[in-house]
């Protein structure tokens, strides 16, 4: 796993997962113990302070389920709760591209911004060809056009520092992979995407 892939997987799971989950246990022992800012690839060593700070997995569960959890939830994870009404279904949209790519999907929701992050992590962590390519077109099409209103939404509702950090994390760590993912494009493909607009 690369750094991409390493900040897809983190990110994408704290949204994803329950705090209480017991796959988080190794994930929350590294932030409380500052061990992720050591080895965190984006330069945000003081988003990592503020989130140790407030990982505290018994405390976040009340809030992750306020935040995420249930059709009263204050803030929807889930793409097709923000695409433009009329727009093809959100959530099929985003499944047939992820198992075009081969990705194995199970049943939960395909457009939840989690697992769109762990997706991120799974095309990248595939190395074909044409993986550049493909997460661009996630980023593209699929995240950048809502996830700046749902990480906003976030910190708006957010009652602790976790998850208004997390966001702030995010937000940052998304924008600069997706520069990366520009720099990583083979030239002929750049040439040819811009022949096209």
């Amino acid at each position: 796993m690369n750094e991409f892939s390493i900040v897809c997987r983190v990110l994408g799971t704290l949204f994803y997962r329950q705090p209480q989950d017991p796959l988080l246990v190794p994930l929350f022992g590294l932030i409380q113990q500052g061990k992720l800012r050591e080895h965190w690839p984006l330069e945000q060593d003081a988003l990592l302070l503020r989130l140790q700070q407030s990982a505290d997995p018994q405390a976040l569960s009340a809030e992750f389920n306020h935040l995420f959890v249930g059709t009263e939830c204050a803030v929807s994870p889930y793409r097709g709760h923000y695409i433009e009404e009329g727009e093809v279904d959100s959530e099929l949209e985003v499944r047939t591209f992820l198992k075009q790519r081969g990705m194995p999907l199970g049943d939960a929701p395909a457009d939840h911004f989690g697992s769109m992050l762990l997706a991120a992590s799974w095309l990248e962590d595939q190395s074909q060809e044409d993986e550049a390519a493909a997460q661009i077109a996630l980023f593209d099409e699929f995240m950048l056009p809502w996830c700046g209103k749902f990480l906003g939404k976030v910190e708006a509702h957010a009652t602790s520092g976790f998850y208004r950090t997390l966001s702030e994390i995010s937000r940052e760590a998304i924008t600069a992979m997706r520069d990366e993912l520009e720099e990583a494009l083979p030239k002929d493909i750049e040439d040819s995407e811009e022949d096209e607009q």
